[in-house]
């Protein structure tokens, strides 16, 4: 399961990193998630949606720890079913048709 997952503290001014460094170093520590980050937010992989769950909760817990008053997050799911996927699938695929000639 693949899942894309951004936090982000209110109200604590314009710089986040060190918030969103935390949530990173707490989620890389979940037995069972893969993670990849990116500047706009990072992509989780895991066996199962409470993997996943953990790493929102996990990361909400950790911004709060550090006095976050207010966070919003947003997360977006792709479970398929009838097959296992993994992020690398995707990516592969992508540059198989990126790379394909029309």
């Amino acid at each position: 399961m693949i899942a894309e997952f951004s936090i982000h503290p209110i109200g604590i001014g314009t710089s986040v990193g060190r918030y969103v460094k935390a949530a990173v170093k707490a989620m890389s520590e979940i037995p069972g998630l893969t993670l990849d980050i990116s500047p706009m937010s990072s992509l989780l992989e895991a066996e199962s949606i409470g993997t996943i769950l953990r790493a929102v909760e996990v990361s909400h817990r950790v911004l709060r720890s550090m006095g976050a008053k207010r966070i919003s997050s947003t997360l977006r799911i792709d479970q398929r079913l009838d097959k296992r996927r993994m992020m690398s699938d995707k990516t592969r695929g992508l540059k198989r048709l990126t790379s394909a000639k029309s």
